[in-house]
C-alpha cells in the first residue's frame, strides 16, 4: 500500500517515455523515409534500390514516396524560420530543393517493386513537431 501515492507519478512518467519516443521515432522514420544527401550512388535503378534499401517495398510496394537532397540543418529550417505556415498545421519551404520521387510503375503491389524515377526542384511541405519535421506531405514545382 505504500505506493498508492506513486501511481499518477509513474503514469505521468510512462507517458512522457511514450511522447518522446513517438517524436523520436516519427523524426527518424522521416529521415529513413524522405532524406538522403547527398543523394546516394547506387546505380540506374536509383528508386527500385533506396525504395527496397529503405523498407517501403514489403510487404508491399509503397506507391509514391519523394526523397530529399538536402542537408538535415536545410530540411529541419523548413520548420522555422526558411518555411511558412501552409494550412493545417503544415510549413511550406521558402526555397525549392533537389527532391526525386520514385513512382510505382503499376501491376503488382507485391515484391519485386518496379519503380519510374523523377528528379526536379521542388519546394517541400512537411508537418513539424518540435521544430523537427514529421511528415513530408508533397513537394510542388
Amino acid at each position: 500500500m505504500h505506493f498508492k501515492g506513486a501511481g499518477p507519478v509513474l503514469f505521468a512518467l510512462l507517458a512522457m517515455v511514450f511522447i518522446v519516443g513517438t517524436y523520436a521515432a516519427d523524426y527518424k522514420t522521416f529521415l529513413r523515409q524522405h532524406y538522403d544527401n547527398p543523394k546516394s550512388n547506387v546505380g540506374k535503378r536509383y528508386c527500385d534500390t533506396m525504395m527496397k534499401r529503405r523498407g517501403m517495398t514489403k510487404p508491399m510496394c509503397k506507391a509514391v514516396n519523394s526523397f530529399v537532397h538536402a542537408s538535415k540543418k536545410q530540411i529541419i529550417a523548413v520548420c522555422g524560420k526558411d518555411g511558412k505556415p501552409y494550412g493545417n498545421g503544415l510549413r511550406r519551404s521558402k526555397k525549392q530543393f533537389s527532391v526525386t520521387t520514385c513512382k510505382h510503375q503499376g501491376g503488382s503491389t507485391r515484391p519485386p517493386c518496379k519503380y519510374k524515377e523523377n528528379k526536379s526542384n521542388r519546394y517541400i511541405v512537411v508537418r513539424c513537431s518540435r521544430g523537427k519535421p514529421v511528415h513530408l506531405d508533397k513537394t510542388q514545382i
